[in-house]
């Protein structure tokens, strides 16, 4: 895609992105993209256009982290030809589980996948709806590494490129529709 066609792609679905400042605390612009779920046509461009740059990566296995990533990565499946695998918070999954944790502004949490869930060798591309520091892709990155998958790919519709997330994931093909280069 060209740099014209996705700055035009990027302030189409940007008019669909609801700021509210000083959520969840003081400083914070959050970006709600509620408003771009519940348009049908900016839903199905979003979708569309995160699935397109893996049309032809033969991809196995779509990961969406929990919870946003569900919403767009089962989609992005379906379109893929591919299964789906969530990946949730610690103590969310029934079965046998495979564990990562990872660094927070205050604190580290934990993400969880089922042990079985990827196979050796499997393709996976892991969705979510937004890339600010980084950890908890790179927290699931470590899991399918762990698992003896291979990452053919990270797709966010949101990029905050300011806190400079997509360093700690240089090993792998990254991509957003949308970035933000400031607060």
């Amino acid at each position: 895609m060209s740099s014209s066609s996705q700055m035009e792609l990027q302030n189409q679905l940007i008019g669909h992105i609801r700021n509210i400042p000083d959520f969840p605390k003081p400083g914070i612009v959050f970006r709600d993209i509620t408003p771009l779920l519940a348009n049908a046509d900016a839903l199905e461009l979003t979708l569309h256009q995160m699935a397109h740059p893996f049309a032809d990566q033969e991809v196995d296995i779509v990961i969406g982290a929990e919870s946003r990533g569900f919403i767009f990565g089962t989609s992005m499946a379906r379109q893929l030809n591919a299964g789906f695998v969530p990946v949730r918070k610690k103590g969310k999954l029934p079965y046998e589980t495979l564990s990562e944790s990872y660094e927070l502004e205050y604190g580290t949490d934990s993400l969880e996948i089922h042990a079985d869930a990827i196979k050796p060798g499997q393709r996976v591309l892991l969705v979510d709806d937004l890339l600010a520091t980084g950890g908890t892709m790179q927290a699931c990155c470590n899991m399918v590494q762990k698992l003896q998958g291979t990452v053919v790919g990270i797709i966010f519709l949101i990029e905050l490129s300011f806190l400079n997330g997509r360093d700690k994931l240089s090993d792998y093909p990254v991509h957003s529709l949308i970035k933000y280069d400031a607060e």
